[in-house]
């Protein structure tokens, strides 16, 4: 008789769970016979594509999907006890106090109407019968917890005067207020900058360590999920198609379809950064029609008629690794034996060396006015201490830009990055005039546009255009795609009808879509399929130079890399010059010949791609750097540097540099009160900072490295995640 102690149930167990959706178009079918299970201090991710059923899990668990929704079978056992099998009642009583969840988007999870510490404290109140002080004296402690400054003062504040970055940890603090054994995350980070999403990860392992919380991880950034999560369970149209520790999964993936996830990421090193991006072929299947067979088999390259007639079970791989794949060991095979080979087809790109001068920025400036106020100040009495009161009219400014000097050559792609609110959208729009910008010169083949007439505007606007980040806001949803396309031919090509029908055609096929795409409307495409439609508008007019504004940042993993391999093939055709703006690092260091990085309005760093993307760093640099998460296992990194406060929080300073408050390695009053100088540390490549350059030359570098290389940390073993240099002051 076995004397060791009983297995503890799984603190989530789910299994065969289904669920569907009633549409107009049919029975959606959401989830089918999903199962995974989270034991107690394991954090699971939930990954897929849009669609795949990751938020359907999450409101299943919760309790909350709606009453279109009809759960067909299954078991969700919380600490042995059947969540399908509970009343409305008991259901409400653990939601927010066993059970919790985190949003995805802070800004419409918090009530605008509501302090922060009463919508903290509320599930104390409801669930733990707390009066209101003694609640709100737990939320002062729950919000110093999550690592927010100045507690007492934050609880009186409303969601509109928190950072982003703050906001989400205010929700992580509700969640947590009252001690969860189970806390769902739905894509915490998506709405954050890199820097706060490392912020937002750092938090939540630490409180996981700390407390022994399960976490259930929704995301589909596999770069978070190497950071954070233990286990793996990969969805595609609903049902579990991997399952597996992490580091298995996302070393040796067994499913051709979580291969595809990770060969459509952009990465910094060096070998996957000049290669071409290689995104999953085919589209999502519609989920009132699923394919027979494999429901993969559409999409994948392996497919036989076996895949298209069988439907595939779960197999194991290895020790707790399993895949619903037959072909998954032949296919692995031959992977192995044919990356050496694929990689060495794809040639590296070549950075274009700036040409003929295209685009020149000097001095720019774009400053907004804010509401005069009167303030208070005391006017000393000379020869005396006295003082007396006096009262001045303040007209205080926001400078969303401030003194830019940038150039563009033909066939040039810079990519420029920097957090939200730097003013990189703003500068953008400036250069193509849809900003008018307060003082500089926007130099466009010599000519200065920032004071062209009418009719000259109209001719740089044929050259110039605009691709916008979201293509569900930036597409007249009552036109069809042909009459967007058309209306830029209209105005700008001065082709007949039917010359501009076969042009449009064309168009549509550069940007490949087929040619009947021109008589759908934006609602019937998917969000990559609107944003080529936004890239063939732009193109219509016959560009030299585009503003592409985060133009995959709400996109897919692999619509991303549709749409990147689909800006830099144009580029080479057309000849295209781009100006790209991007939060996301890894995108544009796959895409732009060079990078300028922008902080408070101001260039910090500029240069070669691969110059900026090492030693010497800006401060500012770094910091962006060594906040990107990389989804191979085999490499970690050596830094984490965090800047002194959180996001962007407080007022930018007016004097010295306006990187000083923030900025982990400050030299004090010199970078308080006067402007850094601007050194060159290689041809091309420009840093704005007081730090000598043998310091910054000396910064150790933030970009990934292999530990299956040997490589070592500073401090002498494997370089891990964990390790963080984050200056001297707190966070």
């Amino acid at each position: 008789m076995s004397t060791d102690p009983p297995t503890p149930p799984a603190v989530l167990d789910v299994a065969a769970l289904t669920v569907s959706y009633a549409t107009r178009r049919g029975r959606v079918s959401a989830l089918r016979e999903v199962g995974f299970s989270i034991q107690t201090g394991e954090t699971l991710a939930l990954v897929g594509e849009s669609g795949s059923g990751k938020s359907t899990v999450a409101l299943a668990v919760m309790g909350l999907l709606g009453p279109e929704a009809t759960t067909h079978g299954g078991t969700m056992l919380f600490n042995g006890q059947d969540l399908r099998r509970l009343t409305p009642g008991q259901k409400q009583a653990l939601r927010g106090d066993r059970i919790s969840i985190v949003f995805q988007d802070p800004f419409t999870s918090l009530n605008p109407g509501l302090p922060i510490g009463l919508q903290v404290a509320e599930p104390l109140i409801f669930h733990r019968a707390m009066s209101e002080a003694a609640a709100l004296d737990k939320a002062v402690e729950a919000l110093a917890e999550v690592g927010l400054p100045h507690p007492r003062e934050l609880v009186r504040a409303y969601p509109h005067q928190l950072s982003g970055g703050m906001q989400q940890r205010a929700l992580i603090a509700t969640a947590l207020i009252c001690d969860p054994a189970l806390v769902i995350l739905d894509e915490p980070t998506t709405a954050l900058d890199v820097t706060v999403e490392a912020q937002i990860l750092d938090l939540l392992d630490e409180l996981r360590r700390r407390r022994g919380l399960s976490m259930l991880f929704i995301t589909h950034n596999l770069g978070l999920v190497n950071r954070i999560c233990d286990t793996v369970c990969v969805l595609y149209a609903g049902s579990v198609i991997e399952y597996g520790p992490t580091a298995q999964v996302l070393s040796a993936p067994a499913h051709p379809y979580t291969m595809g996830l990770l060969t459509s990421m952009p990465r910094l090193d060096p070998v996957h950064r000049r290669t071409r991006l290689i995104p999953i072929a085919g589209k999502f299947p519609d989920l009132t029609q699923l394919p027979t067979g494999c429901i993969f088999h559409p999409r994948c390259a392996h497919a036989e008629a076996a895949c298209r007639e069988n439907a595939q079970t779960m197999a194991p791989v290895a020790a707790d690794h399993a895949v619903r794949c037959w072909k998954s060991v032949a296919i692995n095979a031959a992977q192995e034996t044919m990356a050496p080979l694929q990689r060495a087809a794809v040639p590296p790109r070549v950075s274009v060396q700036q040409g003929e001068l295209l685009l020149e920025l000097k001095g720019l400036r774009k400053i907004y006015p804010l509401s005069t106020r009167l303030t208070r100040a005391r006017l000393g009495i000379p020869g005396t201490r006295a003082s007396i009161p006096w009262f001045r009219l303040e007209r205080p400014e926001v400078r969303a830009i401030d003194g830019v000097s940038l150039s563009i050559g033909s066939g040039e792609t810079l990519g420029l990055v920097g957090e939200s609110g730097c003013g990189k959208s703003t500068l953008g729009r400036c250069v193509v005039r849809l900003l008018e910008p307060s003082s500089g010169s926007v130099l466009f083949r010599g000519r200065d546009i920032s004071r062209a007439d009418r009719k000259q505007l109209r001719t740089f606007r044929g050259l110039a255009q605009i691709v916008f980040q979201n293509p569900i806001s930036s597409l007249n949803p009552r036109k069809t795609v042909g009459a967007a396309i058309d209306r830029s031919l209209a105005n700008f090509s001065g082709l007949a009808r039917e010359g501009a029908l076969a042009r449009r055609t064309e168009i549509l096929e550069q940007v490949g879509l087929a040619g009947n795409y021109a008589d759908r409307f934006p609602h019937q495409l998917s969000g990559g399929e609107r944003q080529r439609v936004g890239i063939a508008r732009a193109i219509a007019t016959g560009p030299k130079f585009i503003v592409c504004d985060e133009p995959v940042s709400a996109l897919d993993v692999s619509v991303q890399a549709t749409v990147l391999n689909l800006l830099s093939d144009l580029r080479d055709q057309l000849g295209l010059s781009y100006l790209f703006i991007s939060h996301d690092l890894s995108v544009v260091a796959h895409i732009a010949d060079r990078i300028a990085v922008m902080y408070a309005g101001t260039i910090c760093e500029e240069g070669p791609t691969d110059a900026v993307l090492a030693p010497p760093y800006h401060p500012y640099t770094a910091t962006l750097l060594s906040a990107i998460p990389s989804p191979d296992p085999t490499v970690a990194r050596n830094v984490r540097i965090r800047p002194r406060i959180d996001g962007v929080a407080g007022k930018v300073p007016m004097r010295g540099c306006v990187y000083h408050h923030r900025c982990p390695r400050t030299l004090g009053k010199m970078c308080e009160e006067t402007p850094p100088p601007i050194v060159q540390a290689a041809p091309g490549h420009w840093i704005a900072c007081h730090l000598p350059l043998a310091e910054l030359e000396a910064m150790p570098a933030v970009l990934p490295i292999r530990v299956s290389d040997g490589l070592q940390s500073p401090a002498g073993g494997h370089a891990s995640a964990a390790v963080v240099h984050s200056g001297t002051a707190p966070e």
